[in-house]
């Protein structure tokens, strides 16, 4: 049986949901069967590696920062498809670990995530610009939807990785304030968000492992943010002094997961729960945004799906998703294969932080042979890595090839953008379609199907928009 569709948020009157229902285009048509797809959209090779990025020129008025892809960072080389899936290949075994150890009863990594970085070989694929300290100090964080924490490397380092910035030092900051281990904020710390204990000064202290061997261990403290022109004072943050893995380049990670300790839990009221995002492809020379705060991020229009909460990874965005289409035909797919059970097994995960979307076998595997029945006078190429079809493009501008929607629980259909389902994997114009199966029953919704969507996490009422037009 279906969810009866809930009101979005701001938009109380069901006819007013239904009239945003029938006129967000293209998100909810699928009128267009096909796509014509321009190949050099898709490339990277055409733009110097330390091409300065174009920006947006966010409004500093607004709670707002430009969105990097790591690719898109002045002075750093694009990383090879190799590396890229390397780090997509940890980033998923992290959430599947993540989601063992919680039906364990095992919680050592629930106060961050290990792919938290990433100029140079370490992992993380988008950045922001932010200020810590006062004055502000300037740092490249990873954001990440999957995780809780605002964290940053400090001195006085016992043991600190290798950053692009000079290491943050809470001496030279006047708004730095140690937490105490009485706060209710250590105890959130210790109870819901990593492990949390008192230190000899009364100090209160984080320690955070991963299973990889990575870890950070530090203090825990309140702290001014600067996001362009706008400071966010008293912000808990985690001070690491003792840092050890994949963390290499960034100095750090803002959290933007649905606990109580990511940056938008704390803001609560002050941004009404809720956050927008645009993802840029990679070597595209242009910069993506990350919007905060109800009346800037949420579009006017969007189509607006529930959240689903899942206890046993109670940061994770989960969205109840029902089925897929090809060229505008839904697939004969059992809802079951992508529900959130009681167990918290299954169930559909959108991350920022994995770029190529996971399906369940028999989901993936109906999904790809309806696009290659669609895209059939393509010429068929060799496999690569995870991606088991692929075609010969070169000498091709343009292709035309079937569309791919979500079908979203209570009715709402989600086509994606036509840059969204072909990656290029070689210089000689080898592209490959960009889903893969999944290793459980858990399916994750990347970044590069979310690539050029406005999209808005609205945690407070628990749902998530998808913007009327491409941004």
């Amino acid at each position: 049986m279906q969810r009866r569709k809930m009101a979005p948020p701001l938009t109380p009157s069901l006819t007013l949901l239904l009239f945003q229902l029938l006129s967000t285009l293209p998100f909810t048509t699928l009128a267009l069967h096909f796509h014509h797809v321009n190949l050099h959209d898709l490339t990277t090779g055409d733009r110097p590696p330390d091409a300065t990025p174009q920006s947006h020129h966010p409004n500093p008025h607004k709670l707002s920062l430009d969105l990097l892809h790591r690719d898109s960072l002045p002075g750093r080389n694009h990383s090879t498809l190799h590396h890229r899936l390397i780090r997509d290949s940890h980033r998923v075994s992290f959430l599947l670990r993540r989601l063992g150890a919680a039906a364990s009863g095992y919680h050592p990594d629930d106060f961050g995530s290990d792919v938290v970085s990433g100029l140079d070989e370490g992992s993380g694929e988008y950045f922001v610009r932010i200020g810590v300290g006062s004055p502000p100090k300037e740092q490249f964080v990873v954001i990440d939807s999957g995780s809780d924490i605002v964290w940053v490397q400090c001195q006085p380092c016992t043991q600190c990785y290798a950053q692009s910035d000079p290491v943050f030092d809470p001496a030279d900051s006047a708004s730095f304030a140690g937490i105490f281990c009485n706060s209710p904020i250590c105890d959130i710390a210790g109870t819901g968000a990593g492990s949390a204990s008192c230190g000899g000064s009364g100090r209160c202290l984080y320690e955070v492992s991963y299973g990889d061997g990575s870890y950070t261990k530090g203090t825990l403290a309140l702290e001014t943010l600067t996001f362009g022109a706008t400071a966010v004072r008293n912000v808990a943050i985690g001070c690491g002094h003792r840092n050890h893995g994949l963390f290499t380049g960034a100095a750090g990670l803002l959290g933007l997961g649905w606990g109580p300790m990511s940056f938008v839990g704390q803001l609560g009221g002050q941004v009404g729960g809720a956050f927008s995002y645009c993802l840029v492809s990679r070597g595209s020379g242009s910069t993506g945004s990350l919007v905060f705060g109800r009346t800037s991020a949420v579009p006017v229009g969007a189509v607006w799906v529930p959240l689903l909460r899942n206890p046993r990874a109670p940061s994770f965005y989960y969205v109840g998703l029902s089925g897929l289409g090809v060229g505008g035909v839904r697939l004969p797919l059992g809802e079951e294969l992508f529900q959130l059970n009681e167990e918290g097994d299954g169930g559909v995960v959108m991350d920022t932080g994995t770029a190529v979307t996971r399906l369940p076998g028999e989901a993936y595997e109906a999904l790809r042979d309806a696009f290659a029945e669609g895209a059939v006078g393509l010429p068929r190429g060799a496999g690569v890595s995870i991606f088991d079809t692929c075609y010969d493009l070169g000498g091709y501008e343009s292709v035309r090839v079937p569309t791919v929607s979500f079908y979203f629980s209570g009715g709402t259909i989600l086509t994606l953008p036509a840059q969204n389902l072909l990656i290029p994997v070689d210089e000689s114009g080898r592209f490959c379609f960009a889903f893969a199966p999944s290793s459980s029953g858990m399916s994750i919704f990347g970044n590069i199907q979310q690539e050029g969507i406005q999209i808005t996490l609205d945690s407070a009422n628990g749902f998530v928009g998808f913007g009327p037009t491409t941004c």
